[in-house]
């Protein structure tokens, strides 16, 4: 499609106008994209927890707005300059982006860039919004995405490409939570062969870190959440043990921990739940002298107190955004992964029934 035809589309989104209000489904319009920036034509969105901050007003208070941060789509149209994808790509809109020359970038051990930073004002890097309500009301975008729309405008260096053969679902699936917590076991701190994990609240978050830490061979992956289902469902993912903090006892997290690990403690620990009295605990859960926390949950307190004599202690604190994954580098080995285990899945499902696997 040539640039200089490209035109306004109108079409539906899910829209906030306000803290406590509902959500509504809007008929919006949505620009072409400028140089540098690509139009998606959303094809599948999750929900995340962090939409759900949005909807609170959380990181700032910006409306009406358009949520939603997960989700893969199909490159409708493209803008100036734009090299990376084309017309017709399956990919990713990311929050995230990497231009791998920066201090950040260059480091390798951060996923931070400068160039491209996480964006929280809500709108593109010119200071304008690409949407607006039926009465030219201008939609702040949540971080780059908004992807509870039917199409969205996004810069390119924030889009990945997404090999087909992936389940639209699965893509989604991994565009935040699971891979914020897989990817934190080797990009935040690299969980090493034979260590003891803990993780804090068993969301999506948390059972991509048990996937993670049993790829990493960790040897005992402690599994802490007050919902008793989430015990099944951290086995299959490769948990060891299960705590129930309002069921098994009276006792604070870390002494359960503790308790299961000899009075030592863990070598890691994750607190996936974004509630600030755990992060305490999660600091408590792990080793004297050598154990290290991971703060990756996001909760709507923002602010709370930290015990410093456990810090000072030898123990280390990391905080973590999207798990460290930066996005053009590691997303693309995260989807390998979840091709290699595709075709794993559909040869033992052939082995079983005689259907041949087909992923094209």
């Amino acid at each position: 499609m040539c640039k200089a035809t490209l035109k306004t589309i109108t079409c539906k989104a899910a829209v906030l106008r306000g803290v406590g209000e509902p959500l509504k489904v809007e008929e919006i319009q949505v620009d072409p994209p400028k140089a540098s920036e690509v139009r998606i034509k959303m094809l599948c969105a999750s929900l995340c927890h962090t939409d759900v901050l949005c909807c609170n007003g959380l990181p700032i208070p910006l409306f009406p707005r358009i949520p939603g941060h997960e989700g893969v789509g199909m490159v409708e149209s493209v803008g100036e300059g734009v090299t990376e994808v084309k017309e017709g790509d399956i990919v990713m809109p990311t929050y995230i982006g990497e231009c791998g020359k920066c201090d950040n970038c260059r480091s390798g051990k951060s996923n931070l860039c400068h160039t491209y930073p996480l964006p929280f004002n809500g709108v593109m890097p010119d200071g304008t919004s690409r949407m607006s309500t039926s009465d030219g009301t201008r939609i702040y975008h949540h971080f780059t995405c908004s992807t509870w729309s039917e199409y969205i405008v996004i810069g390119a260096n924030y889009v990945v490409k997404v090999d087909p053969r992936i389940p639209l679902s699965h893509a989604s699936f991994m565009s935040c939570g699971y891979s914020t917590g897989f990817g934190s076991t080797w990009r935040e701190v690299l969980v090493h062969k034979g260590s003891t994990v803990a993780v804090l609240g068993l969301g999506a978050v948390g059972l991509g870190v048990i996937e993670g830490a049993r790829t990493q061979e960790a040897a005992r992956i402690i599994g802490v959440d007050i919902n008793e289902k989430k015990r099944a469902l951290g086995e299959a993912f490769g948990m060891t043990d299960f705590i129930n903090p309002s069921k098994d006892s009276d006792k604070r997290v870390s002494e359960l921990v503790n308790e299961l690990t000899g009075g030592l403690g863990v070598d890691y620990c994750f607190e996936c739940t974004g509630v600030p009295s755990l992060l305490n605990e999660a600091i408590e859960s792990s080793k004297v002298g050598i154990g290290s926390a991971v703060l990756i949950g996001a909760g709507t307190e923002t602010s709370g107190q930290i015990n410093f004599i456990p810090l000072l202690c030898g123990r280390t604190l990391k905080g973590s955004i999207y798990g460290g994954i930066r996005t053009k580098s590691d997303l693309p080995i995260i989807f390998n992964k979840c091709l290699n285990k595709l075709h794993k899945c559909m040869a033992t499902c052939s082995s079983k029934c005689g259907v041949s696997p087909n992923l094209q």
